[in-house]
């Protein structure tokens, strides 16, 4: 099913508004917490829903590998597994074939389980299949996605064999007995930060047509001014009607830039990668709850947002939990960060229906940027 975007508001490039997917709507610029074996560590479904997330991403190695897809299956799928009633997104196993380096060739990839060693193949038809059976609401094409920088050889090859792959996949897709009647399954766009591949990728892939278009294969070790104009140039290529992706960024300046650029949803693992070495998400830019001089510290992880959860407790309590690898104290930072971004992204959402993008995203570069 076509995943629908309608427009509530437009500041420049930025917009704000309405997805509908097979399993109902969510509301943009989103940012998804990423539950990589079904859960975001050390937080449950219920967590999630008292944080105010609208989608939750899964990841397709990990989960067809433990517990495996056709468990996932048998249990309703991703969300009624989790018991969480929000919607889902997987993706394909693209981003395993950046950080894991398997052996790709024009079939697939074929991968070493980092459970048990066991050696599998994932194919564009295969991811296609596997996520059906996951039962998100939306699923991803399997593509390549090249770490940068790459030379014009390597980023065109991965250009080519998005593509045919993104062919085969949605025409696995399409003749799945019922993923297109439950599921919306979204193209993805390579080049690296070369923006003649990138349009070619962006006219490849929407010569395919899919239900919402998705950027890979930025933020990946390019600079933030390096990603920008290949990616302004895809998303003006993009439908207006359908919902843009950028995967893989979570850093508020990041998030304000894209947003300039016209997309509306985004994921990562930052906020709670950080929470678990002890970083810290607050209005006045990152703290890192390790440093000593915080170890008689009274206040609140961040007094300018009161709303947090981990708010009862003082940054001194909460660096002697992490000192002492307490697990409470990776929970309540985890807790923190994706409250505080997920606060974020609703600022940015309402300064786009109010018409204060710009004085929002220059305040924004100011501390993060």
């Amino acid at each position: 099913m076509k995943a629908e975007f309608s427009a509530s508001a437009n500041d420049g490039g930025a917009r704000s508004g309405t997805v509908r997917v097979p399993g109902g709507t969510f509301r943009t610029p989103c940012f998804m917490p990423v539950g990589t074996r079904g859960a975001v560590r050390h937080l449950s479904s219920v967590d999630l829903a008292e944080l105010g997330a609208e989608v939750v991403l899964g990841n397709t190695y990990h989960l067809m590998l433990r517990p495996g897809a056709e468990v996932v299956r048998a249990h309703g799928g991703l969300g009624a597994f989790a018991g969480w009633e929000g919607l889902t997104l997987t993706d394909s196993g693209g981003y395993q074939i950046f950080s894991l380096q398997p052996k790709v060739d024009d079939r697939g990839a074929t991968f070493r389980s980092t459970y048990d060693g066991s050696t599998h193949v994932l194919t564009p038809e295969g991811a296609a299949e596997v996520q059906a059976d996951l039962g998100a609401d939306v699923q991803m094409i399997l593509d390549v996605c090249p770490a940068l920088p790459a030379t014009d050889e390597v980023l065109r090859a991965a250009v080519v064999r998005t593509a045919a792959w993104a062919g085969r996949g949605r025409r696995a897709f399409l003749d799945h007995p019922d993923a297109a009647g439950r599921q919306s399954q979204f193209g993805i766009v390579q080049g690296g930060t070369d923006t003649g591949l990138r349009i070619e990728s962006a006219e490849r892939t929407l010569e395919v047509g899919f239900d919402g278009y998705a950027v890979g294969g930025l933020s990946v070790g390019e600079t933030r001014d390096q990603m920008l104009e290949p990616l302004a140039a895809v998303t003006a290529m993009l439908p207006t009607d359908q919902p843009r992706y950028f995967m893989g960024l979570g850093d508020p300046a990041g998030l304000v830039e894209v947003v300039a650029a016209g997309i509306d949803m985004f994921d990562c693992v930052l906020p709670t990668r950080h929470a678990r070495h002890g970083t810290v998400l607050t209005t006045a830019g990152r703290l890192n709850l390790r440093n000593a001089r915080f170890a008689t510290d009274d206040s609140p992880l961040d007094p300018a947002f009161p709303a947090s959860p981990a708010g009862r407790w003082s940054r001194a309590y909460l660096r002697h939990l992490l000192m002492t690898d307490e697990p409470t104290g990776r929970r309540l930072l985890t807790l923190h960060n994706l409250a505080w971004l997920l606060d974020f992204v609703d600022r940015l959402r309402a300064s786009v229906e109010a018409g204060t993008f710009e004085a929002f995203r220059r305040d924004t570069l100011d501390v993060w940027g």
